[in-house]
Parts: C-alpha cells; sequence; structure tokens
C-alpha cells in the first residue's frame, strides 16, 4: 500500500523547502507519494499538484485582502483533498495562516501534522506557541534560538537546521562565473533582488532601478545583475527594465552564482538576505509595504529588526531602509559606500561569516526527511 504525504507550501521559499525534503525521502523511500498545494519546484520533484499557489504567495494585510477569495478557494480544495486522500501525514511548510487553518483541519480528522518553518514568535505573538501545539504533532524550526520558545509549553518541537545552509551553493567558481556572464572583474558589480512576489517587485523594483540609475552617475561602468525568480513572468521584469536608463543583466536559474560575483547586493528582506549572508556579500536591505499593513507590523512585532542576518546577530550589521526610507537616494548612498569603503565593506562580510557559524552545519533537507520517516515510522 502507497504512503500518501499532502505538503501545503504557498510560498517560493516553502515551496523550495518541500521539495528539497521530498526529493530526499524519495532517496530512502521511492514509493512515498506526495500530494499537496505548491507550483513549479515541488511539480518538478514528483509531487502531484492539486492547487498551483504561484498567485497567493503575498504577505501584508491589504495584500491578503486582495487575494482572500483565491486564497479560501485554496483552503478548501486542500480540506477536501484531506478528507479524500486521508494522507498518513500532512506537512506544512511555512505560508504559517494558511497552514495554521490547514494543520486545525487536519487535526480534527484525525491527520498527523508536522508543520516546517515556526512563526516568527519570537520577533511577535508568541501566544502563538500553545495555539499551534493544540493543531500540530510536531515542530520543525530552522533557528537553534527557536526550540526554547517551544519546550517552554511542552510543545514537540526539534530543530532540524536552516535548508539554506546546503542550498547556497554555486554552482561554478567565481572566475568562471565572471567569464560565463560576460562580467569585467575590474569594475564594480551590483545585485538587484526585488524579491520573488509580484507586490514585492511593483513596489521595490522601480525604487531598486532608480537606485542603480544614480549609481551608474557616480560609477559610470558599473555592471548590474538581476536574478529572476521563478514566479516572476519576463514580461512583469521587462515592463520595468525598459523603462529604465541603465543596463540590467537578467540570470534565471543561477541566483548563487550571481551572488558571489557581486561587490554589493541591495536585495528585498526575507531568504534572500539569509542567503547574501552566507556568500558574506555585503547588502542593503530594502522594504516596503502597504501603510496599513506597516503600521500593524510596528504595533505588534517586538525586535527592533526586519533582516535575518541582523535578527541573527542581535545587533545591526546590515543597513536596514524600510517604507519611506526605502528611497533610490539612500539605496545608492549606501551601495555606493560599500563600493568605495573597503574597510566597511570587509567589516561587514567578517559580521556576515559569524551568521553563517552561527547558522551550524546545514543537513536541513536531510534531517526534515528523517523526521517525517521517523513520524510515519519508516526507518530512515
Amino acid at each position: 500500500m502507497t504512503t500518501t504525504l499532502l505538503f501545503s507550501a504557498g510560498e517560493t521559499s516553502g515551496e523550495q523547502h518541500a521539495a528539497n525534503v521530498f526529493l530526499e525521502l524519495k532517496k530512502q523511500q521511492p514509493a512515498l507519494r506526495g500530494i499537496g498545494m505548491g507550483s513549479t519546484k515541488m511539480r518538478a520533484a514528483g509531487i502531484e499538484i492539486a492547487y498551483d499557489s504561484c498567485t497567493i504567495g503575498v504577505i501584508g494585510v491589504v495584500e491578503v485582502l486582495k487575494h482572500y477569495a483565491e486564497i479560501r478557494s485554496a483552503l478548501k480544495i486542500m480540506q477536501q483533498l484531506i478528507l479524500n486522500e486521508r494522507p498518513a501525514l500532512v506537512i506544512c511548510v511555512d505560508y504559517k495562516e494558511f497552514n495554521f487553518k490547514l494543520a486545525k483541519f487536519a487535526k480534527q480528522h484525525g491527520c498527523r501534522v508536522l508543520f516546517y518553518v515556526s512563526p516568527q514568535v519570537w520577533a511577535w505573538r508568541p501566544n502563538r506557541v500553545e495555539k499551534y501545539g493544540k493543531v500540530i504533532d510536531k515542530m520543525a524550526v530552522i533557528f537553534p534560538f527557536e526550540t526554547a520558545y517551544y519546550e517552554a509549553k511542552n510543545v514537540p518541537v526539534r530543530y532540524v537546521g536552516h535548508p539554506s545552509v546546503d542550498k547556497v551553493q554555486p554552482l561554478r567558481s567565481k572566475e568562471q562565473d565572471l567569464a560565463l556572464f560576460g562580467l569585467n572583474p575590474q569594475q564594480p558589480i551590483v545585485g538587484i533582488l526585488p524579491g520573488s512576489r509580484l507586490n514585492e517587485i511593483k513596489r521595490l523594483l522601480p525604487v531598486m532601478l532608480a537606485a542603480a540609475e544614480k549609481i551608474a552617475l557616480q560609477q559610470p561602468h558599473t555592471q548590474f545583475l538581476l536574478p529572476q525568480a521563478d514566479s516572476i513572468a519576463d514580461e512583469v521584469l521587462q515592463f520595468y527594465l525598459q523603462q529604465s536608463a541603465v543596463q540590467v543583466q537578467v540570470i534565471k536559474q543561477q541566483p548563487y552564482d550571481l551572488m558571489q560575483c557581486c561587490d554589493a547586493i541591495m536585495t528585498t528582506s526575507g531568504t534572500a538576505t539569509l542567503e547574501i549572508a552566507l556568500l558574506a556579500v555585503p547588502l542593503v536591505i530594502a522594504y516596503k509595504l502597504s501603510p496599513l499593513t506597516y503600521l500593524l507590523g510596528r504595533w505588534l512585532v517586538k525586535i527592533p529588526f526586519i533582516g535575518l542576518p541582523n535578527i541573527m546577530a542581535g545587533k545591526k550589521i546590515v543597513t536596514e531602509l524600510i517604507q519611506q526610507h526605502a528611497s533610490s537616494e539612500n539605496l545608492a548612498t549606501e551601495v555606493l559606500r560599500l563600493l568605495h569603503d573597503k574597510q566597511a565593506a570587509q567589516t561587514m562580510r567578517a559580521a556576515l561569516q559569524q551568521v553563517k557559524i552561527a547558522l551550524g552545519q546545514g543537513g536541513g533537507s536531510i534531517n526534515m526527511a528523517n523526521l517525517v520517516l521517523e513520524m510515519l515510522e519508516i526507518p530512515e
């Protein structure tokens, strides 16, 4: 009899985590079947996609309200899938509010639930620990300091390692990439990472491109690179790039090779900041939300930083430009500082190396796969 696992991922990063875990599982148990919600990466890993999540990977109160009908429809489809398939284990990956509701439904209907990637209870709403504890069988966390929050409330938890530690591996050497991408190492190379969500692209890419124009005025031979996320269509990017006065080289499916070539990167907040940190490339973080979402966030969030490198370090090592401060002038000024002030750039690289050390040895996907097999009571 085939053992069926149901995966639920609503965003690009979570979908990649789910795909990696399933690929590791198939190495050990080829007969396992995966079904659920995700998109291209999960489909490529062999998971049967019942709902394509490419249009519902949004954050923020206003953004969620705009997509509420789609998100509600997705939840109903996933709930019905649980009733129809009766999976041996439901694996909820990130996408917190949606997956909380799905986990609650799954538990009510007799399914075991493993939640992968904890909500940021250390940043806001720590009371969620107990709420999640009631709807899951185990929480798999990706930061070592997170286990204490769950252990304090007697919620089963395991630290499995951060998946980015293993994932952030360039395909080639930096020298090979410079040659392949046609880059001149004697001239500045700046990365533009506007995010993997459509609303991030709309809010941040025009600002980053305007910053690139200002940088180019000061450093005329600067080379600009942009890694295109799988979730962003060509025409969306080209709409903005065609309006820019600077030439930007778009590179697909090689984000870490692109990152390692850069002297400095301007990026949106999120997992990308940690990936850049793991490669020890100097960066500046920019983020914009709708005014309502931002005001709610300021009220709820209890930590001083949004960037994961700063959160991990417990201090400011990377400049964060939020809301009105995320201007093209401020972005250009910080990037030019990192390009011109070699000591500042080296100090940041050293601090980012410490963040990498704090994240541990990796093995996140393998550890997760072993945890899944343990919960299924299948020998590794």
